[in-house]
């Protein structure tokens, strides 16, 4: 529980140190106020049972419709008090979620952790759930617990000395002695509480780890669904349908089963604490009820000692009423922890090789005794030696599963599993095409400035558009549309070198970027980079022979 504790609070304390800290701990101090402001009316409430119903056993008219009209101020205020609790909470929430999710991508993002969490085999399942929904639900979970916690305590101290002074002593015999127990409602309901509370954990401790794979297998399922979508062409051209369905079935699977051993064991815990709660709403009458009956007490008196033993039953059973929050704030809070964890492991593997060299004003790759491995350990290349400079050209070639593709994302800067000296410039001055061109979401515009700004002058967009044999679409420009779907890949790689003429980088990587492409846009399209481009340093991993006469040096893998 120590660990769990410190690992919330690792989660939650970057935003209240924050530049954001000052405002966000005045919200809380005010949604604390407003905490402890429903306790006392709750209080206020409890002492007004006391004169309503003595006033109806006393068909005391006057003090009945005086108490009538100091409800309606209770009940007012109790009202504003409420409303703006659950406003100033779900404020700070979404600031505290707005900050802490922006935090979070940027840490992702940052030195391509995305991308290395992979290589090392140590990929957190679904990012984008942790990211979009668990730190949302760490966020109203930590709030609603812990603020409840606090109200539940002051709660607690605020009827605890009402209860003591309302229930009196209990006095009975044992064996000729006299026995006398000082508020003795005080203690039945500690006891109540005790017990109700140490069966409720027993009962409910094996829905913390049913809540944590409930949300895994959830976004399972839906990440299957979101592929599909994204692959949707490939698999109609396979007519793979029945294999998917075999594959949404079987993960679905997973959600139903595993729910279903949710429902059984939140049913055993909802018939102990559905009996736990109807007791407690009879209980107190029962025990208070003789004096009542003896006439030591007023109805006023019984219902004030019924309501302050209720609000002192609640508050001890707080863990009991919260305990199928407090599960899934355990499991939300282990996978958030798991995600950073992994982050930081990736933060290795993020760090330049001991021979890597990035300087900004590089005006060559160089590679001396270069040594490039997959991440078990396992050898692709040796002794790699290479000094491309600006105006250089170079074709890579060899069988499939050579690792071309990995000698240019290490020469790109990419890859870390890597031995002996390298050379680069700044990334900035560096752009890598692969064989599938990403298309992000939004307008055709934003896909082909990608990753710069859109720019809206189109002089010299339609000009490129044309040169790059796009100018068909020159009238979407401003279309959204999921891009990846709707062109066909010849016109996605067209696009990616509408890029390279944009973004004009001083060295490019162009990995099979034209194998969609007949020969004689292949050829049109290097052409062009050599003309518009002619200082660029140019590597290609290729199969086609087309691709020589645009470069001056081959080298074989």
């Amino acid at each position: 529980m120590r660990q769990f504790f410190k690992e919330c609070w690792f989660l939650a304390r970057p935003y209240w140190k924050s530049e954001e800290r000052w405002a966000a701990r005045l919200l809380l101090l005010v949604i604390v106020g407003l905490n402890l402001g429903e306790v006392y009316l709750s209080v206020l409430i409890n002492r007004w049972n006391n004169d309503f119903y003595n006033s109806l056993q006393n068909v005391d008219k006057d003090a009945f419709y005086a108490a009538l009209v100091t409800f309606s101020y209770l009940a007012f205020t109790f009202i504003l008090v409420a409303v703006y609790k659950t406003y100033l909470n779900q404020m700070l929430r979404i600031k505290w979620r707005r900050w802490m999710t922006s935090q979070w991508l940027s840490t992702w993002l940052h030195k391509q952790h995305y991308y290395r969490m992979q290589l090392l085999g140590n990929a957190t399942d679904n990012p984008d759930q942790r990211i979009s929904e668990d730190i949302e639900q760490f966020i109203a979970l930590t709030l609603g617990l812990s603020l409840g916690l606090l109200s539940a305590l002051v709660t607690l101290f605020s009827f605890l000395t009402i209860l003591w002074g309302l229930s009196g002593s209990l006095e009975f015999t044992v064996m000729e002695t006299a026995v006398s127990i000082p508020g003795y409602m005080v203690w039945v309901a500690f006891l109540y509480a005790i017990v109700g509370t140490w069966v409720t954990m027993k009962i409910g401790r094996p829905l913390i780890n049913l809540n944590f794979n409930q949300q895994r297998y959830e976004a399972d399922f839906r990440f299957s669904l979101v592929r599909l979508r994204e692959n949707s062409e490939s698999v109609a051209f396979y007519s793979g349908e029945s294999q998917e369905h075999a594959n949404f079935t079987h993960r679905f699977s997973s959600v139903v089963d595993n729910f279903w051993e949710i429902m059984k064991r939140q049913k055993m815990l909802n018939w102990f604490t559905s009996g736990y709660h109807q007791v407690a709403i009879i209980f107190p009458f029962v025990v208070a009820a003789p004096k009542f009956f003896a006439g030591k007490i007023q109805m006023g008196g019984l219902m004030q000692t019924a309501s302050a033993f209720g609000h002192v039953q609640s508050a001890l059973s707080y863990i009991i009423d919260a305990y199928g929050s407090i599960a899934t704030w355990k499991a939300v809070v282990e996978r958030l922890s798991g995600f950073s964890q992994n982050i930081q492991r990736s933060e290795v593997a993020a760090a330049p090789p001991a021979g890597l060299e990035r300087t900004a004003d590089a005006n060559a790759i160089h590679a001396e005794k270069l040594t490039i491995r997959l991440p078990d350990g396992k050898e692709l290349l040796n002794g790699l030696d290479l000094n491309i400079k600006q105006g250089d050209s170079l074709l890579v070639t060899g069988p499939s599963g050579r690792g071309k593709s990995t000698m240019l994302r290490a020469l790109a800067g990419l890859w870390p599993f890597m031995e002996g000296k390298l050379s680069l410039p700044s990334a900035e001055r560096m752009m890598f095409v692969p064989q599938k061109p990403y298309m992000p979401t939004g307008t055709l515009r934003q896909a082909i400035y990608y990753p710069a700004a859109a720019v809206e002058d189109d002089s010299q967009l339609l000009e490129i558009m044309k040169l790059c044999q796009i100018d068909h679409l020159a009238g979407r420009l401003d279309e959204v549309a999921l891009w990846s779907h709707i062109l066909s890949l010849g016109e996605q790689q067209r696009i990616a070198f509408a890029r390279v003429l944009l973004d004009k980088p001083d060295f490019l990587f162009l990995d099979e970027s034209t194998s969609a492409l007949d020969a004689e846009t292949e050829t049109a399209l290097y052409g062009l980079i050599k003309a518009r481009l002619p200082a660029i340093a140019l590597i290609s991993v290729g199969h086609r022979d087309s691709l020589r006469p645009f470069h001056a040096i081959e080298k074989k893998v």
